[in-house]
């Protein structure tokens, strides 16, 4: 029996859900017996279109018999995806949704679906965790992934959705890593305009960047300056177990939210549709949650103002 052959684009290595994606994907193709190879794309959309038709147009013997990306730019990258489905290789796209996968299955005999969690559902936690640590209202500050991503986009609509209307809201952008996130936040906090901001949460859309933003803060060279911004409410997304859990747990973080990581559904999926020709859904969607649960948060929210 043939061994099947995936590989695995994720967006980057430095970033605690990403790395996750790639221990899940492992973990999986070892249990299924299946050959893996994962690729990085260095947050650049360019250069995983670049990798991924290297691959396609490579020899038939040495192309994997289905890709599995997640997007590193604003788009789900359709001529790549016409192009591995032309060449007889399944197509799934994780944390993402795009159009032309229905076409893709109409079109060609080969595996093509989405998994993902709701974005839009992830913001709207974030709102809610807002309100419960703020609730009197005040200051946020929101770092956002970067501009060209839908998830970044679809989660700050989740949240300005049910964030409450006292909360005035503060934006900046990061690329999904602690290090951007650092950055960035550094360069804000040179400007005087923004020190003098009465921000009672820090909400980033990614734990992460929500640990390089405390990072940014920690190096503040005026100390009580620094210490009213460490005392502020420092919440992420993702949450896996040794990194956004762990933080909320010692204290680094009040909160995240639990996004599963993927690429291990994505392989069992793919499998058993080749084993089996089951066509799976056109769209997936993963479970996601707020940790600590929000009636918690709460009662951090009610401590942080007696």
């Amino acid at each position: 029996m043939k061994k099947f052959r995936f590989l695995v684009s994720l967006t980057t290595n430095d970033n605690d859900y990403q790395i996750e994606q790639a221990v899940s994907a492992e973990h999986t193709a070892r249990r299924l017996g299946v050959d893996l190879q994962i690729v990085y794309a260095d947050n650049d959309a360019i250069n995983q279109s670049q990798q991924l038709l290297k691959i396609i147009q490579s020899s038939s013997n040495s192309r994997p018999d289905a890709i599995v990306f997640e997007p590193a730019g604003s788009t789900g990258l359709p001529q790549v995806a016409r192009a591995a489905a032309a060449a007889g290789m399944g197509w799934v796209i994780l944390n993402r949704e795009a159009d032309y996968i229905a076409d893709l299955r109409k079109t060609y005999r080969v595996p093509a679906f989405c998994i993902t969690s709701d974005h839009r559902a992830i913001g709207r936690i974030q709102g809610r965790q807002i309100g419960a640590l703020l609730p009197k209202g005040g200051s946020i500050l929101y770092i956002q992934g970067p501009s060209g991503s839908d998830a970044a986009q679809q989660r700050t609509d989740g949240m300005q959705e049910t964030r409450p209307a006292e909360v005035e809201v503060r934006m900046l952008r990061a690329q999904w890593t602690e290090g951007s996130a650092h950055q960035a936040v550094s360069a804000w906090l040179r400007l005087s305009t923004s020190r003098a901001l009465p921000i009672e949460a820090i909400i980033a859309q990614d734990d992460s960047m929500a640990m390089g933003a405390r990072k940014a803060i920690q190096e503040i060279g005026d100390m009580q300056l620094r210490d009213r911004w460490l005392a502020a409410a420092f919440t992420g997304c993702d949450g896996m177990p040794k990194t956004g859990q762990a933080w909320v747990r010692n204290g680094s973080l009040a909160a995240t939210v639990v996004v599963p990581a993927n690429t291990g559904l994505a392989l069992e999926m793919l499998a058993q549709t080749i084993h089996t020709g089951t066509v799976p859904a056109e769209r997936t969607y993963t479970d996601v949650r707020s940790y600590p649960p929000i009636d918690e948060l709460a009662s951090h929210g009610k401590k942080r103002i007696v």
